[in-house]
């Protein structure tokens, strides 16, 4: 019988009562009173229709804004996390864009060294180590020298990830991975955030915890442990595949025939 993992420690997210506001406009509410738990371990799936505030809930939990009301603890600190002192905590959570978000004055090598330049004191050897081996895993060593610009958006979505695992962060956030790729791509993605929740050999072997937002449940059965859906304003968590293949068939439709309706 699936189950779902025991509790190893504390959450890492802690969410109560939460709503999330617009990215384009904070008074616009796209979600409410969302109370929900990540623990050590996890592997979510957030999924919902285009317009159901997928991306500004995961932007709002990388502390890119605040609630709009509640309370947002990331390993028991309140969130946004914003001063120098808390940054170690800030830190251990890496986010990836959809569609990577990079500089474009920067080279692709740039960008994923970014993080180490800014928040590491290594010296330039270990910075262009460390980034080259990143590289190799996300299969971008032809484009090292290349700017952003130049490259296929699912070549700046490897970039983003790259660049957000870098720093070895406990906690991975990803914005909308699949979108837009092709079937190859897509499944690379899928093996490559199994290795990261089992245990990558560049995260030393330790599982990274990921919440993942999509479109479709379909890629993720077999991979994901937990699943939820945005939905109408509200944050739904179905548990494991097995409770969420007993859930409302109602309420799953639209998500599961989401990609013959587009």
């Amino acid at each position: 019988m699936e189950t779902s993992p025991p509790k190893t420690g504390p959450p890492i997210i802690e969410m109560k009562g939460v709503s999330v506001g617009s990215m384009r406009d904070q008074s616009v509410t796209v979600l409410k009173d969302v109370d929900w738990e990540t623990e050590p371990g996890d592997y979510w799936i957030l999924a919902g229709l285009q317009g159901t505030g997928k991306s500004d809930f995961l932007m709002m939990a990388a502390g890119l804004m605040p609630p709009a009301t509640g309370t947002y603890r990331l390993w028991g600190e309140p969130m946004p996390i914003f001063d120098e002192a808390r940054l170690p905590i800030r830190l251990r959570l890496g986010v990836v864009f959809d569609g990577g978000q990079l500089f474009n004055h920067l080279t692709v090598a740039g960008n994923i060294a970014l993080p180490l330049r800014y928040h590491r004191n290594l010296p330039e050897e270990a910075v262009l180590e460390q980034t080259q081996r990143w590289m190799e895993a996300t299969e971008l060593e032809s484009w090292a020298d290349s700017t952003p610009g130049n490259l296929a958006r699912n070549w700046q979505k490897r970039a983003g990830l790259a660049r957000a695992l870098i720093l070895q962060p406990k906690i991975l956030l990803v914005d909308n991975p699949l979108g837009g790729l092709d079937l190859r791509h897509a499944n690379w993605w899928l093996r490559f955030l199994d290795q990261l929740s089992k245990g990558h050999p560049l995260m030393e072997g330790r599982p990274v915890t990921l919440v993942v937002t999509a479109s479709d449940l379909r890629p993720w059965q077999n991979r994901a442990k937990q699943f939820a859906i945005l939905r109408e304003q509200r944050f739904v968590v179905l548990g494991t595949w097995t409770q969420l293949e007993a859930a409302s068939q109602e309420l799953l439709h639209e998500l599961l025939v989401e990609e013959r309706r587009a």
